[in-house]
């Protein structure tokens, strides 16, 4: 199976200044998170433009088929917080139910959860 990490590209945080080449701030931390996935890996990233969470900016979701999804975000556009994202992506791969032990989350993405959805049923 797959897990994604879903990246909202055109977030800009509150203080977003233009950023490098005035990229978002969306962007940038998705360059962070995609220079830390494999390829050929579990956990792969795709970028998708506005999930709807500005106040919370930057918003990423992690989701597997037939897992809890979750959605996170107020996150600094960095290598600590695009480091701790996939880290978690890789202990949601390997949880069955996409559940994962508090005392396993990387300490940047802690207070950082902002919704958790169910899975879709399968019919």
């Amino acid at each position: 199976m797959t897990t994604w990490i879903t990246i909202c590209d055109t977030c800009k945080r509150e203080n977003w200044d233009g950023g490098p080449e005035g990229e978002t701030d969306g962007e940038r931390l998705a360059e962070a998170i995609e220079a830390l996935i494999r390829a050929d890996g579990p956990v792969r990233a795709r970028r998708h433009s506005c999930l709807m969470g500005c106040k919370n900016g930057c918003n990423i979701t992690v989701q597997g088929a037939g897992k809890l999804a979750y959605t996170l975000g107020d996150f600094e556009p960095n290598e600590d917080a695009a480091q701790g994202i996939v880290d978690y992506a890789a202990l949601f791969e390997e949880s069955e139910t996409g559940q994962v032990p508090y005392r396993q989350w990387p300490q940047s993405i802690k207070g950082h959860f902002v919704t958790r959805h169910p899975p879709i049923p399968e019919e």
